[in-house]
């Protein structure tokens, strides 16, 4: 390091993340910033602990030679240390690299190849051994791997490896020797600085590095606290409680969780394990929530079975309690999300009786604002946990927007829309093609190293092309319809949306996943995979014994099962739109094998061909 880089600049940079986080340790330094499960105690990590780490860990990754603009990727599940890395990294000036704890060996090769990562935390030996098995010549940029967990390491010679706690003590010798060399490099960060590389989830071909700078997620911040009616009894504070469980490297979970928390201070309890994220929810009790529809799909799913388990009174009481969740949720729905006269009368019978113990168990009792978006949700499972007194928004972005497009607002909600665009913005829907374009400061700056690909998602004006088509709902809401690249065109040529009749099925608690097929077909048909737990449930109480997934799968009654599910989809929608032929898929759906993205959307056509002769089959 040169004698210059030892003294701080008199400018104070552009705020970051980093220095958000910085502010609350000056400002609140005894404030719980972050909780973690350890040995089954939760521990708590203040804001000037938090701070204390950061400034040690970045201190670290100058040490390791970490430029500006370098690139630290981070393999882990939600932790601490990826909260602390990823601030280390934005106050050193690098750039952070997400990915998800599921990437295969493949995908990892293929990720740190694109980004040029310099430095890699692999938070244990299986995500080391993914980096071990990758080719060394596409790899070659990775100088340094941090890893958390030490079990397994023993007997790996490796030089490029070092241990958290050795990473920090490093940073801190760092520090003593140059104090001032984190205060410069955040003291000299810039507007346009990346901070970080989102990927996109790959549902068609390789990840894309989205790249997001400090001015498009310092927007974002803003907006997400700050816009008015967007989150009931006003914006986060640190009162508040978030659970953060989704991966990191997602672009809503961070939103949700790290960036709400350096931008308003609530407190981030981590989440022991996705596996765990039930136990963990009704311990915390989190005030501010964000799920993808999957898990509200899986929520919902756990009620049904709660119900089921019951003694007999219990049974009655909780099949009551969930009939009156529903009228109360088309009620309220049909009121801009507020209570009606009667709504309110059936919620305070309903909720004493069971309401109360069912979001206790389910772990939403003190939720105030819960958000679901990523994908789209079936209306009913929406009106099932407003009934309940959650009040669930849905909202809608994309990575390449820094997830700020439109939302539902207090008082306003619009049941089967994503809400209004926030104000301020520029939106717009194409009278051609339907599709919904962006354009605000929080658009991102294109994708890493791909600018061919950057210039074919903007108009020749300059507008966001988000490859979803919408439509207007009353002049003020929107209603995502489906993806372009989505859109079914049947022999016939009828333009047929997959996702409303996917969406449908899975408002089952019976069906995990469908995929319905059609292009260029007589008639539609659908892949159908079945809920584990619930379809289970159901046939163990039918005295219908089974030994693997696909062994239940195959059972007649299962399969007559799924029959009147799709028949009451095929109520719903219009002939032209029935389903008339499905095959139930005979294993779970994963992110290893190809079928399904790190953010558990169907890869379309990797999934025609994995299950070519059940498509075939149909037809």
């Amino acid at each position: 390091m040169s004698l210059a880089e030892s003294k701080v600049p008199s400018t104070t940079g552009t705020v970051t993340v980093a220095s958000l986080a910085k502010r609350w340790a000056d400002k609140n330094p005894g404030q719980i910033a972050m909780r973690e499960k350890y040995r089954g105690v939760w521990r708590e990590y203040t804001w000037a602990d938090t701070w204390e780490l950061v400034e040690d860990a970045a201190h670290g990754l100058i040490a390791l030679g970490v430029d500006v603009g370098d690139r630290v990727s981070i393999h882990s599940e939600d932790r601490p240390e990826w909260v602390l890395l990823d601030l280390a990294t934005v106050a050193a000036r690098g750039i952070t690299v997400g990915l998800y704890p599921t990437n295969p060996a493949a995908e990892v090769e293929y990720l740190l190849a694109d980004s040029g990562a310099a430095v890699h935390l692999a938070e244990d030996q299986e995500q080391y051994d993914k980096v071990v098995e990758s080719n060394p010549d596409y790899v070659r940029s990775v100088q340094k791997i941090i890893y958390v967990e030490p079990r397994g390491f023993g007997d790996y010679d490796d030089d490029r490896l070092i241990h958290w706690d050795d990473f920090l003590e490093l940073g801190r010798r760092h520090k003593a020797e140059f104090p001032d060399a984190v205060a410069r490099r955040m003291a000299e960060a810039e507007e346009g600085d990346v901070m970080t590389l989102v990927y996109t989830s790959g549902t068609t071909g390789p990840p894309k590095g989205a790249m997001l700078n400090n001015k498009n997620v310092q927007f974002c911040i803003d907006v997400i606290i700050n816009a008015p009616n967007r989150v009931p009894g006003g914006p986060p504070t640190p009162d508040d409680l978030i659970v953060t469980y989704l991966p990191l490297c997602h672009v809503a979970e961070r939103i949700f969780s790290t960036w709400t928390m350096v931008g308003a201070g609530p407190v981030l309890n981590f989440a022991e394990s996705i596996d765990l994220v039930n136990e963990n929810l009704r311990e915390v009790q989190p005030t501010i929530f964000f799920a993808v529809p999957r898990i509200w799909e899986k929520l919902h799913a756990m009620a049904l079975i709660k119900a089921n388990d019951a003694t007999r009174f219990k049974k009655s009481m909780l099949g009551f309690g969930l009939r009156l969740a529903d009228k109360i949720g088309k009620e309220k729905v049909a009121n801009g999300g507020d209570h009606t006269f009667k709504s309110r009368l059936m919620a305070m019978v309903g909720y004493p009786l069971v309401f109360r113990s069912l979001r206790e168990r389910l772990g939403l009792r003190r939720v105030r604002y819960a958000g679901s978006g990523a994908a789209a949700i079936a209306p009913e499972v929406l009106e099932f946990f407003i009934g309940l007194g959650v009040p669930v928004y849905e909202l809608y972005g994309m990575t390449e927007n820094s997830a700020v497009a439109t939302a539902n607002f207090v008082h306003r909600m619009k049941l089967g829309t994503v809400g209004e665009p926030y104000e301020g913005i520029g939106f717009r829907i194409d009278d051609q093609t339907g599709e919904i374009q962006v354009k605000h400061d929080g658009v991102f700056a294109g994708y890493w190293n791909k600018p061919e690909k950057t210039a074919e998602t903007f108009t020749d004006d300059g507008w966001l092309m988000t490859g979803d088509v919408g439509e207007w709902v009353d002049g003020t809401h929107v209603k995502i319809v489906d993806r372009i690249k989505h859109i079914i065109i049947t022999s016939g040529g009828k333009n047929i949306s997959p996702s409303e009749i996917e969406n449908s099925l899975k408002t089952s608690p019976f069906v995990n996943e469908a995929m319905v097929i059609g292009e260029g077909r007589k008639y539609l048909s659908a892949l159908i995979a079945i809920e584990l737990d619930t379809v289970g449930d159901w046939a163990l109480r039918r005295n219908l014994s089974y030994t693997t997934y696909r062994d239940l799968s195959e059972k007649p009654e299962v399969v007559g099962l799924i029959q009147e599910v799709v028949d009451e989809t095929n109520e719903k929608v219009a002939r032209v739109e029935n389903i008339r032929q499905f095959r139930l898929i005979p294993k779970e759906l994963d992110h290893e094998d190809g079928e399904l993205t790190a953010t558990q959307k169907l890869k379309r056509g990797a999934m025609e061909e994995a299950f070519a002769e059940l498509v075939e089959s149909m037809y």
